[in-house]
């Protein structure tokens, strides 16, 4: 960016009084955009925690191991190959994290 080195420079007095300006000037654009809720709706929202989830079914597609994946004999989490450190003595797999 250009800098005017004629122009008159602002001393910190006037920095702060623009920033108090610009602090009340969003204070109050933020206090005139409320939003009217219906606390009914709001309350059918939100789940408490210890909530009775017994009756709740889960679905998802579980995808098998791909050729290119191992998985860590540490951590038993799958890892793409770029993430293998080591390999045990036993010939176990170890990913990068387990290995640090």
């Amino acid at each position: 960016m250009a800098q005017d080195y004629d122009s008159p420079r602002k001393t910190d007095d006037d920095l702060t009084e623009d920033s108090l300006q610009e602090l009340q000037a969003r204070r109050m654009d933020k206090s005139s955009s409320t939003i009217d809720l219906d606390p009914d709706d709001v309350a059918e929202s939100l789940e408490l925690p210890g909530a009775d989830l017994s009756n709740e079914e889960l679905s998802f597609r579980v995808i098998p191991r791909q050729a290119d994946e191992f998985t860590c004999s540490r951590c038993f989490l799958v890892h793409h190959r770029s993430q293998l450190a080591e390999e045990d003595r036993n010939g176990q797999l170890v990913c990068r994290e387990c290995a640090a």
